[in-house]
């Protein structure tokens, strides 16, 4: 169950009595590096399974990136970038500062769904378009979590 949904709802426990399940509030900063390493898991499934796609693995002897063309070294550098930002993102969304990170999690979840959008549209496989999807909602929600940070009332000064 997803944190915060049923929060504070009574279960029966073992005696019998109303008991309320232990939860906590997941830190901004945690849930957003856990989002981006979900995304990472389903990029490494998605690639993964797209191996076994008939014709992919002699399509890639070839050297073939399928709709990128030749793999070039500019082809492979690009694909790189794109695939370590994410995997940074993982690592930066606990070490940035808040404004930064939150910045950075709206700006790169907005661009990296736009990204599986465009990607998705262009498979008729239906685990790619499963795994895009939830690739989809997962960015989308780094965005939204982003944009939601919590904020704290500035101090005011002595006077």
């Amino acid at each position: 169950m997803i944190a915060g949904a049923g929060e504070g709802k009574p279960m029966a426990g073992a005696s019998g009595k109303a008991a309320i399940l232990e939860d906590f509030k997941v830190p901004a900063k945690v849930r957003l590096a856990m989002l981006w390493a979900s995304v990472m898991f389903c990029y490494v499934y998605g690639d993964y399974f797209a191996l076994y796609i008939p014709g992919k693995l002699v399509s890639m002897q070839a050297g073939s990136m399928g709709p990128l063309g030749p793999a070039t070294q500019g082809v492979l550098l690009g694909t790189s970038i794109m695939m370590a930002i994410p995997s940074l993102m993982v690592c930066l969304s606990l070490l940035l500062a808040p404004r930064v990170g939150r910045a950075l999690n709206i700006v790169l979840g907005l661009a990296y769904a736009a990204i599986m959008v465009l990607a998705s549209l262009d498979s008729d496989w239906h685990f790619y378009r499963l795994l895009g999807a939830v690739e989809i909602v997962l960015t989308l929600s780094i965005a939204w979590s982003a944009w939601r940070w919590p904020r704290h009332p500035a101090a005011q000064p002595n006077s």
